[in-house]
């Protein structure tokens, strides 16, 4: 066997490193029965290393091409140009010529070929370098084949394979080629199969593009083709398009492209009898490959070749279910936090996950809740449209466009739903009505006592435990907690905090026109933990601004040595004081908060700095008394307006004195909203603190390398590793690599078992023509400058800013005290975001589609919170 050459046959899927994605793939599909692959070889990995490996220039050349950014395009470009240029000159050794040679004699030297590049990356989960070298087509002759062999290795550095390992993070050194070698097939058709729908993402549906000629017309985009899609070995669609061109070989090499006879333009390309037969090879080659494929095929005098297959790597894995009709929604979406979660973070929130917990089932690093019981009942599905049009209205009419399809919601199976409400409902009652008879913000404040008095018991217990026996402290304790977030007090309070903001809302649209009036009303409440977190943070930003120095060192502060290094600057035992005394009370806090095993601010107490740096850039000097005061006053201004306006009404005095009345109760309960989740968060931390503890001691064991690979394992996992100090070490490795793929990967809403991914759209009312429709949640018109930020920890707001981002969770809400106005891409009106823009009385829309990207960083746009849509102004 030569390690310069080798031929197909040689070659599976276990020989990436030498022939690379293209040829390992090619190599096994000649392994399946009766499936045609035209005869050829490939030339390895280890001739191209061989060809160009101390060539002094070429290495010069890669020194100064590792250095550049994406940005810099004129460089890059006359790099590329240099660098290949070289590798198309340079001199291939006469072994790896003969071996070429002798390869081309075995299968024809009259023949001719394909010449295709094959890159050890291509293909991989994490990244597609699929059509990133180049093909070459026809071409006759062994010194015509070695020469194109040179082309294809010097495409390895175009500028777009360049700039693509650039963005993905790829050493240009750590990027080989093999170039695949085959005989010509001179197609009547061609065209790509996938095996799972590249629209809808259905693992039961394949879908064909079929045209006349070459593939590479199809594939460049030169001509339309017909889309042929099949279901169970049926046809259940066909489009044929008209096609006015065809790619064809010439007779002494080459290609060239062909207009279509008049006559053909319309004709079907494939007979229903060949559309079967190839969707038949398309499922044969998916089972041998155990994942959903992306086919290139030819069809040459009445046989079908297949000339690539790849997986298809952009669809979202599927939860593991029995093979029934089953529905999934997004956790993510609902707890605005779309980030994969890693094992032990999974097991936390399914331990805490309140009506859902038995339902929740992990798919692409991400938990969705199995609402098919739910759907399938008509009380179940109204509750589920409810909670979640509350808190992501795209996911709700996703659902409400599933549950549509009559046939398909037949077919639900019955079984027990995840909300089951109705002994709590009897339970939250009397608490409720009594909280509301009484109307006394102390009810709310005793609660807050009650909930704070049993998180200190737990953590002077768990202090005293440890190995096997804390986890078991932790597993009970997570029930305990969960009765009592969901015990009747908790839940009373969040009922009449629902009940008033709804009735308010209503009466005084259907009173006044007067359309979210709860928003001004809800201003500066006591008892909002969360945005208390933003006020005090304030008073951090006060403090910091008094000495400049201090605002100098915390550009560049290190996590580990901060208070240390700021003891040694005017002011800095002061400002840590403040910085530590906000940390003590909420340290606990972070992005994606939900999962435990995600990094707290008192783990990494710089990333509250840009938060700190945005309120001294657009803010003036106020203290959080004078913030939260400012609030009270016109929300208590608001109160009298809408007050005075119903006292000229017909029985003004009695919708006066009612509305009054709901104002007041709303002011004193809705700020609890906030404090479950604080609370639970709270716990977290007190948890991860204790397990973290045990991590050390298997670190210091040899069982794990790292602290932190614990949380690639599920709690039961964790319990039985800790109990027997082992643990096969290549599921953590497995883990890592699956976490990876996951992180690129973006979740759906809504999906079925069979993969299909179910889209909402919105009911857009009058907006102006272009403008981004989304949710309105906070009322007010507001215009600035779009600050688009995808990491809190990079968000730098300055006056007038806009804050446009995919989601918030309590963690951003120190930002809202600098923002103008709020623009999210998933939310709803219960959601985190709505909530804090109410209270600080920001205009606010969620749920913009893809707001992110449509909205540029810098451009000036209007926020419209009371009708819910974004206008870009330029």
């Amino acid at each position: 066997m030569s390690k310069y050459v080798l031929s197909l046959n040689e070659i599976d899927s276990t020989n990436v490193p030498e022939a690379g994605g293209k040829g390992a793939n090619l190599g096994e599909l000649s392994k399946i029965p009766a499936i045609q692959v035209p005869k050829g070889f490939c030339v390895t990995v280890e001739a191209y290393k061989r060809t160009v490996e101390l060539n002094d220039e070429l290495e010069v050349l890669l020194n100064q091409l590792s250095q550049l950014k994406v940005i810099e395009r004129g460089q890059i470009g006359e790099l590329s140009e240099k660098i290949r240029n070289l590798i198309e000159g340079v001199e291939v050794i006469k072994e790896i010529e003969e071996a070429i040679n002798e390869n081309i004699l075995k299968l024809g030297e009259k023949h001719a070929y394909a010449v295709r590049s094959s890159a050890t990356a291509e293909d991989l989960p994490t990244a597609s370098f699929a059509g990133q070298q180049d093909t070459y087509l026809n071409i006759f002759g062994k010194d015509a084949i070695v020469q194109h062999v040179r082309k294809c290795w010097a495409s390895l550095f175009t500028e777009r394979a360049i700039i693509y390992r650039i963005q993905n993070n790829f050493d240009h050194r750590k990027v080989f080629l093999a170039v695949v070698v085959q005989q010509m097939i001179f197609p009547q058709a061609s065209g790509i199969m996938f095996t799972a729908d590249p629209v809808t993402s259905n693992r039961k549906v394949l879908s064909i593009d079929a045209s006349f000629g070459l593939g590479e017309a199809l594939v460049s985009g030169l001509v339309n083709s017909d889309i042929y899609k099949l279901r169970d070995g049926i046809i259940i669609d066909k489009k044929i398009s008209t096609k006015k061109i065809a790619i064809y070989t010439l007779k002494d090499g080459g290609t060239r492209e062909q207009e279509i006879e008049e006559d053909m333009r319309n004709v079907q390309t494939l007979s229903d009898e060949q559309i079967l037969q190839l969707a038949d090879i398309g499922r044969r080659i998916e089972k041998h490959f155990a994942s959903p494929q992306d086919i290139e095929w030819c069809l040459a005098e009445g046989k079908f070749y297949i000339v690539q297959s790849r997986p298809i790597t952009t669809l979202y894995p599927v939860p593991q279910n029995d093979g029934k009709n089953r529905i999934y929604v997004s956790m993510g979406h609902l707890q605005m936090m779309t980030d994969t979660i890693k094992p032990l973070g999974m097991s936390f929130c399914q331990m805490l996950s309140f009506w859902f917990g038995q339902n929740l089932t992990p798919a692409g690093g991400r938990l969705f809740i199995d609402g098919t019981y739910d759907l399938a009942s008509p009380i179940g599905r109204k509750v589920l449209l409810t909670s979640t049009g509350n808190a992501d209205i795209l996911m709700k009419n996703a659902l409400v466009n599933l549950m549509d399809r009559k046939e398909f919601v037949k077919t639900l199976p019955k079984g027990k739903g995840s909300i089951n409400m109705s002994s709590g409902v009897v339970g939250w009652l009397k608490p409720a009505i009594k909280a509301y008879r009484k109307n006394d913000v102390r009810v709310v404040e005793d609660t807050i006592s009650y909930n704070e008095d049993l998180i200190k018991d737990m953590e002077q217990k768990i202090e005293m435990v440890t190995g096997a026996e804390l986890l078991e402290f932790i597993l009970k304790d997570t029930k305990d907690l969960k009765s009592v977030l969901t015990g009747p007090q908790n839940m009373g309070l969040m009922a009449v905090g629902g009940f008033v903001s709804n009735w308010i809302n209503k009466k005084m649209e259907k009173w006044l026109g007067e359309k979210s009036a709860v928003d001004a009303l809800s201003k500066s409440v006591f008892n909002n933990v969360t945005s208390e977190m933003g006020l005090e943070l304030l008073d951090v930003a006060n403090i910091v601004r008094k000495y400049p120095e201090v605002m100098e060192y915390l550009n560049h502060a290190n996590d580990n040595t901060i208070m240390r290094d700021l003891s040694k600057i005017k002011g800095g035992d002061l400002v840590w004081g403040y910085m530590g005394k906000f940390l003590k009370k909420y340290g606990m806090r972070c992005p994606g908060e939900i999962d435990i095993t995600k990094p707290r601010w008192i783990e990494k107490p710089t990333a509250i700095i840009p938060m700190i740096i945005s309120n001294i850039k657009s803010n003036e000097v106020h203290s959080s008394i004078t913030k939260f005061d400012q609030g009270r006053k016109e929300a208590e201004e608001k109160e009298r307006e809408l007050l005075r306006r119903l006292e000229e009404l017909p029985g003004g005095k009695r919708k006066s004195k009612k509305t009054k009345r709901m104002i007041s109760v709303l002011r004193n309960v809705i700020g609890f909203r906030e404090y479950p989740k604080y609370s639970f968060i709270k716990r977290f931390q007190i948890y991860k603190n204790a397990i973290l503890k045990e991590a050390d001691v298997l670190v210091k064991n040899g069982v794990i390398k790292e602290q932190e690979e614990i949380f690639y394992l599920y709690f039961e996992e964790l319990c039985e590793v800790v109990r027997t100090n082992k643990l096969d070490y290549s599921i953590i490795a497995k883990r890592k690599e699956d976490y990876e793929v996951y992180d690129k990967l973006t979740p759906p809403r809504v999906m079925t078992s069979e993969g299909e991914i179910i889209s909402g759209e919105y009911n857009i009312g009058n907006i102006p023509q272009g403008a981004l429709g989304g949710v309105p949640v906070s009322s007010g018109v507001i215009e600035g400058r779009a600050r688009v930020v995808l990491k809190v920890d990079d968000a730098i707001i300055e006056e007038g800013d806009i804050l446009v981002t995919a989601f918030t969770d309590p963690s951003w809400t120190p930002l809202f005290v600098s923002v103008k106005g709020l623009v999210t891409e998933v939310g709803g009106l219960m959601t985190h975001g709505a909530v804090i823009t109410r209270e600080y009385g920001i205009p606010g829309v969620v749920g913009v589609e893809n707001a992110t990207k449509l909205i540029k960083d810098g451009q000036r746009i209007r926020v419209n919170g009371t009708e819910g849509y974004v206008e870009i102004l330029g």
